[in-house]
């Protein structure tokens, strides 16, 4: 009944709140941070989960789909997942996953009790167990995905939480390793009414990094449940007002396994990206207090000194910083062909990455709807 409840509610506000913007978004990123959605990924049906909701938004909002009558793209990889068992116990002290530990997203299956070698004042380990385990003790857990099997069972634990010497480990551990998941990008278009046929195209990752065993998932609030809020939110935005160019809305997955969704696309266009007029990937927006970075922004700079004009203008945020290229989120590989892009995520605010703290409830959204105009702004005056 909860599911049944939170799915309604998702498609309930996209019809009766337009012009209620907050609360849109805050619904957008409560369904997609679920237990349903179980972190976007690999385990549970996470990443399909998500997958079906934002397909269904879209033909709700009657927008028309970007791939040959489908509104996605699918595409094949890799991954390392743990749908089972996951426990450990450290000198008998049973350990909770993503709170006090987090396995290599790599490891294999690893079961039994083992005693541990102290190497240094951060790492313990015993070489003779099958396969090898290591320990590392770390200031921060940050989980990630991996493509492949590793041949050691690497496990990161909180030096904070866990502050005593490991001398005996406890695990049981199983992996499942998916040589072909199915992954699918999300498009849909809407047409211009300029007779150009130039486009602007706003991009976002819907993916994650999913779960480890049956009750521990990594939500991804912020990275990145925010941008992809911010694409539906534009969507919104361009039926009612039509845009002067044709405008493109991707939702990319596997961005987390290594950009493999927009390398894919990029790679298999359903368009000729010479038309692409300008591209905005958007990544990381629930924060804002110290404003944003435009990567990109050393690379084109009049598009750059027109984002900052704008902000001057209308006092949007409190600054606008700009890097050079970056292959650190899905504009990279349209970068790498000549497509011009910038990628814009903000700064400042809460720090959760990766792991499990990253969650709807905490998400400040400070500087969300300044930097929703100043995008919309910047696609407007764009010559």
């Amino acid at each position: 009944m909860r599911n049944a409840v939170l799915l309604s509610s998702f498609f309930l506000l996209s019809f009766s709140l337009r012009s209620q913007d907050s609360l849109y978004t805050r619904s957008v990123l409560r369904y997609l941070c679920s237990q349903d959605c179980y972190g976007r990924g690999y385990v549970k049906d996470g990443l399909h989960t998500a997958e079906t909701i934002l397909v269904k938004e879209l033909k709700k909002q009657q927008i028309s789909p970007l791939f040959d009558g489908s509104y996605t793209q699918s595409f094949f990889h890799p991954v390392n997942t743990f749908p089972k068992s996951f426990e450990v116990t450290i000198n008998g002290k049973k350990l909770s996953p993503g709170v006090d530990f987090i396995p290599n997203a790599g490891n294999p299956s690893c079961k039994g009790k083992f005693k541990v070698q102290r190497i240094d004042s951060l790492t313990f380990v015993n070489n003779e167990a099958n396969p090898p385990i290591h320990l590392l003790l770390k200031e921060k857990l940050t989980f990630t995905v991996a493509k492949k099997v590793t041949e050691v069972c690497e496990l990161e634990i909180d030096r904070h939480r866990f502050t005593a010497i490991p001398l005996t480990i406890e695990i049981n551990i199983q992996n499942k390793f998916v040589n072909e998941f199915e992954s699918r990008n999300i498009g849909c278009k809407i047409k211009g009414s300029s007779p150009s046929d130039s486009m602007i195209v706003f991009t976002a990752h819907y993916d994650h990094l999913g779960g480890i065993g049956k009750k521990t998932f990594f939500p991804g609030a912020n990275d990145n449940a925010s941008g992809v809020s911010m694409v539906l939110n534009l969507i919104r935005y361009y039926i009612e007002h039509p845009p002067k160019y044709n405008t493109v809305f991707v939702l990319f997955a596997g961005e987390e396994a290594g950009l493999l969704g927009s390398k894919f696309f990029v790679e298999n266009p359903p368009f000729n990206l010479k038309k692409i007029k300008f591209l905005v990937n958007l990544d990381l927006l629930g924060t804002g207090d110290e404003g944003i970075m435009v990567v990109n922004g050393v690379v084109y700079e009049k598009e750059f000194a027109l984002l900052g004009d704008i902000n001057s203008k209308a006092h949007l945020l409190p600054s606008i910083k700009k890097r050079g290229k970056a292959a650190n989120s899905d504009h990279y590989w349209f970068s790498e062909a000549g497509v011009p892009c910038f990628f814009i995520y903000t700064m400042g605010g809460i720090k959760a990455y990766h792991d499990v703290y990253d969650v709807e409830k905490t998400l400040p959204l400070t500087k969300y709807m300044p930097l929703f105009q100043l995008i919309t702004a910047f696609v407007c005056r764009l010559q």
